[in-house]
């Protein structure tokens, strides 16, 4: 959690805050997505997190896809913007957010993959190997990547 996160609870406890996240449809050469088993939830979903005070969306989804991959991207290409009702959460602790969502189509990389604390497991999954526990909040960008949705999506 960033510091303006932080910032922002001390002020509103845990009343609903909005958040910009970028994330990563991130495609190797044999067309199979990465996805990325959280620790926190078990569920999956694709390499990503929250956009920084002055970081640009691009620089937040390369430096978020690092962290969490050791991936380095080189070049980006807007997959899809996405906003609406499936932006609203509520963590166990009772923070709520509305969640507007960057995603990015990567196919250009380099680095092997490496898991951190965030992480149970990474791996290159087929179209036809999604598992059916997706993050619930990005299950719609994974599902239209699936499904071939033309680019830039924007819901």
């Amino acid at each position: 959690m960033n510091d303006y996160i932080k910032v922002m609870r001390s002020m509103v406890g845990n009343e609903t805050i909005l958040t910009v996240g970028c994330g990563a449809i991130i495609e190797d050469k044999f067309g199979r997505i990465l996805l990325q088993k959280r620790t926190d939830f078990s569920v999956w979903g694709i390499p990503g997190g929250l956009l920084e005070l002055g970081e640009t969306f691009e620089d937040a989804v390369k430096r978020e896809v690092f962290e969490e991959t050791n991936l380095t991207i080189n070049k980006v290409r807007l997959f899809g913007m996405y906003s609406g009702e499936n932006g609203f959460a509520q963590y166990a602790n009772g923070d709520k957010v509305f969640s507007v969502q960057i995603i990015f189509h990567v196919t250009d990389f380099a680095g092997a993959l490496q898991q951190n604390n965030e992480s149970k497991e990474l791996r290159f999954l087929d179209k036809s190997e999604i598992p059916d526990n997706l993050n619930s909040h990005q299950a719609s960008f994974i599902l239209d990547w699936v499904n071939g949705v033309e680019m830039p999506i924007i819901k």
